[in-house]
């Protein structure tokens, strides 16, 4: 990948960012964000242009056409087959072109932006009782636009059906600038149209239709999900609609505007059967007569994906409650409807069914909306886990979705099983059993020749299988770069001249994505791949352990570009994107940066270079990504090894010297708390340290205290007078020790009144305080933190030894034991510790599952609490852990706030350039929460930060959940 501006067009740059009001982007790093999509190739874009309004786009279409180069439609970029990757100018209307322009609710319609992404549209739906129906399963990042632009289609479709039918209306620009309105043609009135482009446009198109009729019905596939080729059938009509003709054109043919959806009812009631199956072919010889059945839908799920859920942390709770043993298929399968009784008989009849084809009491029932969103979440990320594997060997999508007649599937299936077997390989499958279009996905390696020779003989062999049966090679994901070139051996070639005959009407220059469904590059050439011959990550000298993954260049290659983290509602990834929504900012966008910069596709230096250093600046280490990420990119760790590298070439600040070291200098600091908290209270002083440090005068720093937690003076606890129930070693990490001791003391208090004898943590050889070595972290100094990793596992192994639980109270250092520890110190040591290391509050609820726990706690006088959670806490899954001991008090009622990252992030929030960055994420869903709630509601935050953040931006406190508990506890011996 060049450097810079690519040759020859600096001034087209200069132009666009002349005349345009949006962004506009010729950098390498951002070029090189935008080359990848969901697929396997990658293609170097031109620029990238993030237009603020339509006007935008015309400027940039004619801009193009002036200087002879090709544009791109891009919304989500999650495209499967390489549709939304060119050598061309990108259009990104993800950021500013999302509005929902109009609404009748009457008429069941909406005009959206093509920006807009699906669950947006249906949460603004929702109150008016209307939803969209084509549900993909990418609805939380999948943008309209991008919808229409791939025909997309979703669970449902065998009720609702596709996006062409479901899209009434276009309005569109050309690329030669002109711009129309794209509906339903009256041939009558076509005379009297005044624009002769148009006029001319649709006589052509109509003329096609009428000439092409009889080849159209003997070539097009008979099933619902065909979305291979242009969609000419349905200028067969005697008033053909021109919006569904650009409904799966992969932005060749026009510039999606606005877009009219027809909407559907809410259905009002529900109910979900998973059906398992002990074979893979018994599921797909069953399904045809589920479908009689009426469904709303009937969703696959085999084995495969079964196993790599069980291994990802965010799945494998949901799949304990509907998974019965071992099957080897599951098919989900949804009735809908306004009689809720009539939708349990349904239910019943599925059972019923089940047995007579030999399968009794093997529906597991979901009427609880719950539990079947929570399948459904597991059905929805069916590609992303698929994806999880670890290794060089991927899923790789090129035969994902082809469709065939459900009197088909079972011979269809076992059939290209054996070429699969046939050419070393296996395969996955899931998704859309009720239209008979499954998602199929063989694992290749396509860093190798060899990958690219098995990928073309398996599609090859599949296309003639599907032709066959009269199926379509093409059912859901669209043409792209994989399936475009076989439109020939598809529908023939009067088919693929009448096809370019549409691609040149529409845009006679060629400059709208060419390359798609018409005149296509062969789908294995491999320069085009992301791993393109030569590629190498070899070469890279991680600091951290990444063994796990084969090395760095493994790990930062599990992104395979599907676009989670681009998700739109609340929820822990990625906070950065959530409030720039820009590209750079999101897991996907800097995981790219960094396998192009350690690939050598970035020039030298790049990973050590400025334009990285911005790129990972707005990481905030939530960890979001290392559990909602279902491909489970560790974008914190990451980090870490980033910033280890850069710092050993540029250094530190004086800000990152002052918070990295804080452990070291504490225990002479805190002689001195009265001088040091002066900071906050003279006027001016504040501001003289931003000037000097980068510290955010608008920042309170934390107050050193007197009192704070000295290990000497603070003797383990007694024997417990009572009930003894066993021993516990409480880790007091820095920041309660120097800050707010009082949550120490008080979870100390509470474990002794469960019952614990209770070992403070201290250094063998009495020095200064234990430290997990996290500040030393978020400056990359590795060498720093692992010689306090050290220290930690020398003081724990007495107590490991014995089989103790190593408790504590700040997520993000005590969970510093279960994972940053294993990559600084990989071995038995710091594995024993990590199943060892607890949070307080998950110590609790394991001795409260146990039956063990006994703590006499009284109702409090506040009877509500808002509870939020810190980034570590959810993602490693403990969230429930603090729900759960909060209630064992009384009477006490307890909302959690959904949230992401509360924008404080250590010490990121304290940044004068990240303060405005920070509290944007704190006032996307906490700080308005805890705004809304009453003066007598307990706010709770377990993090240091996250409270510090509570108080700057809602003036009100917050407090440990440990305090909260020793405050019922005490309450129990007044």
């Amino acid at each position: 990948m060049k450097s810079g501006i690519p040759p020859g067009h600096s001034r087209l740059a200069r132009r666009l960012r002349d005349e345009l009001d949006g962004e506009v982007f010729f950098d390498r790093f951002t070029r090189g964000r935008y080359s990848t999509d969901a697929s396997i190739y990658q293609i170097e874009p031109l620029g990238v242009v993030i237009p603020r309004h339509a006007q935008d786009v015309h400027r940039t279409l004619a801009i193009a056409a002036d200087a002879g180069v090709n544009v791109l439609a891009r919304g989500g970029g999650t495209s499967q087959i390489g549709q939304t990757v060119a050598e061309a100018i990108v259009v990104d209307t993800s950021k500013y072109l999302n509005h929902v322009l109009d609404l009748d609710t009457q008429a069941r319609t909406a005009w959206v932006e093509p920006g807009l992404v699906l669950d947006q549209l249906n949460k603004y739906l929702k109150p008016h009782g209307l939803f969209f129906p084509v549900d993909v399963s990418t609805g939380n990042r999948a943008t309209l636009g991008g919808m229409a632009g791939n025909n997309s289609c979703g669970a449902r479709s065998i009720r609702y059906g596709n996006m062409v039918h479901n899209v009434r209306a276009i309005d569109a620009m050309l690329a030669d600038g002109s711009s129309f309105h794209f509906g339903e043609v009256d041939p009558e009135t076509l005379a009297t149209e005044d624009n002769v482009r148009f006029r001319d446009l649709t006589r052509q198109m109509c003329a096609l239709g009428k000439r092409e009729r009889d080849e159209i019905a003997l070539r097009f596939p008979k099933v619902l999900r065909r979305v291979g080729g242009y969609n000419i059938d349905v200028l067969t009509t005697s008033r053909p609609n021109l919006a569904r003709l650009l409904v799966g054109s992969e932005g060749t043919l026009a510039f999606f505007n606005r877009i009219q959806l027809d909407l559907q009812p809410i259905p009002p009631h529900r109910v979900l059967g998973v059906c398992h199956f002990p074979k893979f072919k018994q599921a797909m010889e069953s399904t045809r007569h589920i479908v009689e059945l009426a469904p709303a839908s009937v969703e696959l799920v085999d084995r495969t994906m079964i196993e790599l859920a069980r291994d990802i942390a965010l799945y494998r709770p949901m799949l304990e409650r509907f998974v019965k043993g071992e099957p080897d298929a599951l098919l989900f399968v949804e009735f809908s409807g306004e009689n809720h009784d009539e939708q349990l008989a349904k239910l019943r009849e599925l059972s019923d069914l089940m047995a007579t084809l030999g399968f009794p009491d093997s529906v597991v029932e979901a009427v609880d909306p719950r539990l079947q969103n929570a399948i459904w979440e597991v059905r929805k990320a069916g590609l992303n886990i698929m994806m999880s594997m670890k290794g060089d060997g991927k899923p790789v999508s090129f035969i994902e979705d082809c469709a065939v007649p459900l009197e088909d599937l079972a011979a269809y299936t076992e059939r290209l099983t054996q070429v699969f077997q046939k050419h070393g390989t296996t395969a996955t499958w899931y998704a859309h059993a009720s239209v008979g279009c499954l998602h199929v996905r063989p694992v290749l390696n396509m860093k190798e020749e060899s990958g690219a020779k098995k990928m073309r003989a398996i599609a090859e062999e599949a296309f003639a299988m599907v032709r066959e049966y009269k199926g379509s090679h093409s059912g859901e994901h669209g043409d792209g770069i994989a399936r475009s070139e076989f439109h020939e051996f598809m529908f023939g070639s009067r088919m693929v001249k009448a096809f370019e005959e549409v691609k040149d009407a529409f845009d006679p220059g060629g400059l709208l994505n060419p390359g798609r469904i018409v005149r296509a590059p062969r789908m294995d050439d491999r320069r085009l791949f992301r791993y393109m011959p030569g590629y190498r990550t070899d070469g890279f000298r991680p600091v951290l352990d990444w063994s796990p993954w084969g090395g760095f260049g493994g790990a930062v290659e599990m992104c395979n570009n599907n676009g989670a983290c681009r998700k739109a509602e609340p929820a822990v990834m990625c906070p950065s994107y959530r409030v720039t929504r820009d590209e750079q900012h999101v897991t996907r966008g800097r995981a790219n940066s960094l396998r192009l910069a350690i690939s050598g596709q970035l020039g030298p230096e790049a990973f050590v270079s400025e334009d990285m250093r911005a790129t990972m600046a707005l990481c905030v280490s939530c960890k979001g990504c290392k559990r909602e990420c279902p491909t489970g990119v560790d974008m914190a760790r990451m980090k870490i090894e980033f910033l280890s590298h850069y710092r050993e070439k540029h250094g530190l600040l004086w800000r990152e010297r002052l918070i990295a070291w804080l452990p070291r200098y504490a225990p002479w600091a805190a002689r001195l708390p009265g001088l040091l908290n002066m900071r906050d209270r003279i006027p001016g002083l504040a501001r003289l340290s931003e000037k000097l440090l980068g510290l955010s005068a608008r920042r309170a720093l934390p107050r050193w205290r007197r009192d704070f937690f000295d290990y000497r003076r603070e003797p383990d606890a007694p024997d417990p007078a009572m009930g003894e129930a066993g021993e516990v070693v409480l880790w007091v990490d820095t920041f309660n020790t120097y800050f707010e001791p009082e949550n120490a003391r008080a979870a100390s208090r509470v474990l002794q009144a469960a019952g614990y004898k209770v070992h403070l943590l201290r250094p063998g050889d009495g020095g200064r305080p234990l430290c997990c070595g996290r500040t030393f972290l978020s400056a990359g100094l590795v060498d720093e933190a692992r010689a306090e990793a050290r220290r930690v596992l020398s003081a724990v192994k007495p107590y490991l030894s014995r089989g103790m639980s190593i408790v504590g109270l700040e997520p993000s250092c005590l969970l510093s034991l279960r994972d940053e520890f294993c990559a600084m110190l990989p071995g038995e040591a710091t594995a024993r510790l990590a199943e060892r290391a607890m949070l307080f509050e998950e110590f609790l609820a394991q001795a409260q599952k146990s039956g063990s726990l006994h703590l006499a706690l009284q109702p409090l006088k506040e009877k509500r609490a808002l509870l939020h959670g810190h980034c570590h806490q959810k993602a490693f899954g403990v969230m429930d852990s603090v729900q759960q001991v909060l209630g064992l008090i009384p009477d006490m009622t307890v909302e959690t706030v959904e949230s992401s990252c509360c924008g404080m992030a250590g010490a990121f929030g304290y940044d004068a350039e990240h303060y405005d960055v920070s509290m944007k994420m704190g006032e996307l869903n906490l700080l308005p929460a805890v705004r809304k709630s009453s003066s007598d509601t307990v706010i709770i935050a377990d993090g240091t930060s996250c409270r510090q953040q509570i108080r700057d931006g809602s003036c009100r406190e917050s407090m440990h959940v440990a305090r909260v508990l020793d405050a019922a506890l005490r309450q129990s011996v007044r």
